[in-house]
Parts: C-alpha cells; sequence; structure tokens
C-alpha cells in the first residue's frame, strides 16, 4: 500500500508548525493515496522515523517521502535524506521515493505580490526588500537571482533587493538599513518564507526598531495558497514515478 509522508521543516513556534500541518490537510484531497502523515525534521514532532513508523504501522510498504520547502539546499539535499537513511533501516521491506521541494515557481511569486498587495497598494516607484531563509548551500543565492529576475518581470518594479536570514549575505539586518537608508517613498518588506516561526518574529522586531519616515510594510508569510497546494500535490505526482531510494545499508 502506498503512503505519502509530508516532511516539514519545523520550528520552535508552535503556530509555525500548526501552519504547516494545516496547509498540508488542505492539500490532502488533491492527493489521491490511502495515507498520508505529516513529520518534521526538526524542532518539532513527530520526527522523520516515528512518520514513517505510523504509515508503516498503517499498511504502508511503498512511501513517497516529501520534503514541504520551498527551495532545494541543504535540508533537501543533505540533511532530510541523511534522517530517512537512518529510519530506513528500521524498515528494510518498505520501499522509500524521495521527491523534489517546491522550487522556483512563477506561481509563487504571483502569491509574493498578492501578500504585498494585501499590505497596501503598490506605488510605481515601490521600493522591495525579499527575505530569504538563506543557507550555505550556493544553490540558494542561484534560486534567489532567478525569483528576483522573475518578481521584477512581473512586478516591473526597480528597487527590489535580497537579504538573507542566514547563512548568506547580504544579511538581513544589512539589506534592511540599507533600503531604509535610500529613504524611499513605500517600501515592501517580502518573506519568502512558507511559515510563521523565529525568522518572522525577528523581523517583526527591527521593522518595530526602525526610524524612519518612508511607508514601510512588512508582509505576512506565503502560508496556505490553494497554488502553492496544487505545486506540493503535483509533487507528489511526480516522485510517486521515481524509482525508490536505495540507501547505504
Amino acid at each position: 500500500m502506498k503512503a505519502v509522508l509530508y516532511i516539514c521543516h519545523g520550528t520552535r513556534i508552535k503556530e509555525g508548525a500548526k501552519q504547516a500541518a494545516d496547509f498540508i490537510r488542505e492539500t490532502m484531497p488533491l492527493v489521491d493515496m490511502p495515507i498520508q502523515e505529516i513529520c518534521y525534521l526538526e524542532l518539532s514532532a513527530p520526527s522523520i522515523e516515528e512518520g514513517l513508523r505510523t504509515c508503516v504501522e498503517r499498511g504502508a510498504t511503498d512511501i513517497i517521502a516529501i520534503p514541504f520547502l520551498l527551495l532545494t539546499a541543504g535540508h533537501a539535499k543533505e540533511d532530510i535524506p541523511e534522517e530517512l537513511a537512518k529510519a530506513a533501516k528500521l524498515f528494510p521491506d518498505v520501499a522509500i521515493r524521495y521527491g523534489r521541494p517546491l522550487g522556483v515557481q512563477e506561481q509563487i511569486i504571483d502569491v509574493l505580490i498578492d501578500r504585498m498587495k494585501e499590505a497596501a497598494p503598490i506605488s510605481a516607484n515601490a521600493s522591495v526588500l525579499l527575505v530569504g531563509r538563506g543557507s550555505s548551500d550556493p544553490a540558494t543565492k542561484e534560486d534567489f537571482s532567478h525569483i528576483l529576475d522573475l518578481f521584477q518581470s512581473k512586478t516591473k518594479l526597480t528597487d527590489v533587493t535580497i537579504g538573507y536570514m542566514a547563512a548568506c549575505e547580504p544579511s538581513f539586518e544589512d539589506a534592511l538599513r540599507q533600503a531604509v537608508d535610500k529613504q524611499p517613498h513605500q517600501l515592501f518588506i517580502v518573506p519568502y518564507l512558507l511559515f510563521t516561526g523565529i525568522l518572522t518574529k525577528t523581523m517583526e522586531r527591527a521593522v518595530k526598531k526602525l526610524n524612519s519616515t518612508s511607508e514601510i510594510h512588512l508582509c505576512r508569510h506565503l502560508g496556505y495558497d490553494p497554488v502553492i497546494g496544487r505545486i506540493l500535490a503535483q509533487r507528489v505526482a511526480e516522485a510517486a514515478q521515481s524509482e525508490p531510494v536505495c540507501f547505504p545499508s
């Protein structure tokens, strides 16, 4: 019997973990699998091992593991496969297929723009600071370069910069300072993050400390959107057609 195991990042903020689980539950009806379970890489429960065990206890013999992440970086390439490999040893008779993260998608850029419109009408000369999680994986900056191109193509805005919460330069703090120093008429700070968590709380505190005459809007995280839900369901369908992973014994 087939199962899907959705693997979220996890967060110390309970509301963030709940948002991730609620998002996946909204998406489950789009996925034709008898068993669908949710787990977390770190900081939240259940763990990947616990998620796999639940699938097996419900009768799964073929499990599709889907990293519910925005981009392909260290977590998707290394951390999650390592945890899956450890857990797979406990269930040697179970086939495990591994899917892709959401990836850079035009539709997600559309959701970003929607989040800006929720915050305020967008002026033609608005400045934008896109904020990513950051990663030591060079692919992260490549992905954000693509995201920036797509965003500017869709919005026609010219003053769009990027800042990262960790592991990449420029840091969010530096990028925010530079954006504010330009004294824009209107500045949107747009988190390229799925859910609330420590990072969004850090951004909120930084924005509250600003002393600026500019019109500044901190947009909300991406959160649930049917568009992103459909991409997640597509990732499940893709992975269902892939070969099982051969984990080292």
